[in-house]
């Protein structure tokens, strides 16, 4: 079966009741370089967040996802805690570097304000969070809903490849033209030549032999079928990207790197101001392919 294009962002939601009250899974998922997940589930589900961890990785390999469990109790009663390992760590690193006691300072009250310290929950909270069939239930609601944002990826995946072909069907219909305007670069060159010549008034003491290595001399300098060879063989990966499908979007990152140079080459070998405006147009429709490959996972 043939790999799809997938986007790196998109939402996802899971949401369902139980004895104790109601639940929801959120999935957030933006543009990233690599992999990054954040889980955020109440006090007690530390194993849930490992496992969406582990699972997310088997989903994709690009995107910053930020993944969120809410539990609402029913008539459950708030409470804090106060993790007296934590704290009494922090007690003696801070006693050990002031040489004062906590207790004989405010010190106190900053420590209880480290992350972890002191946790707001509900006695019932805990409870769900020992409770392994409701915390089975959970896990498999996160499954649920990493398979579901899978798809709202691919989605918009496949909605980016069809534009992407676009693009890059317009850039190359660019580079024909490009081609077809290039055939008239040595015929330009001579021309300019020939007109400096008449200006400076010396066009009767250049031997006609140094004329002509001169000519031929810019022309080579001005020769851009190199460049519009490698821009077809770049246009022509990036379909068969496209046609592969699957984590694509490191490879389109450097083509579009490549589309860039070779484009900014074109515009800067160029003799004739229509090949320019068609180089520029190039390079306008490189900008629309980087700025959609960027969100290829």
């Amino acid at each position: 079966m043939k790999a799809r294009v997938s986007s790196m962002t998109g939402f996802a939601r899971v949401a369902g009741e139980a004895e104790w009250g109601s639940w929801a899974w959120e999935a957030k998922s933006v543009n990233g370089r690599s992999l990054d997940v954040r889980v955020n589930t109440p006090s007690g589900f530390e194993t849930l967040d490992q496992h969406m961890k582990r699972a997310a990785k088997q989903h994709f390999t690009r995107g910053n996802l930020q993944l969120g469990l809410r539990i609402e109790i029913s008539g459950g009663t708030e409470t804090l805690s106060v993790n007296e390992t934590a704290l009494q760590a922090l007690v003696k690193a801070y006693e050990a570097q002031s040489g004062r006691s906590v207790s004989d300072s405010d010190a106190l009250a900053t420590l209880m304000g480290v992350k972890g310290v002191v946790e707001a929950g509900s006695q019932s909270t805990r409870d769900i969070a020992a409770d392994e069939n409701t915390v089975g239930m959970l896990q498999a609601a996160g499954d649920a809903l990493l398979s579901e944002l899978a798809g709202a990826r691919n989605a918009e995946g496949e909605a980016l490849a069809r534009l992407l072909e676009s693009h890059l069907n317009d850039m190359d219909a660019a580079v024909a033209r490009a081609e077809g305007l290039a055939a008239s670069q040595p015929r330009l060159l001579k021309a300019r030549l020939e007109k400096q010549l008449i200006e400076l008034e010396a066009d009767s003491s250049v031997d006609a032999d140094r004329m002509a290595a001169e000519i031929a001399l810019s022309a080579a300098k001005a020769d851009v079928r190199e460049e519009l060879d490698r821009l077809r063989a770049h246009i022509a990966t990036a379909l068969e990207l496209l046609a592969q499908g699957g984590a694509i979007g490191r490879k389109f990152d450097f083509l579009t790197q490549e589309f860039n140079r070779e484009a900014n080459t074109l515009c800067s070998k160029s003799a004739s101001l229509d090949l320019t405006n068609e180089g520029l147009a190039l390079k306008g429709l490189v900008d629309q392919v980087k700025e959609q490959a960027a969100n290829v996972e």
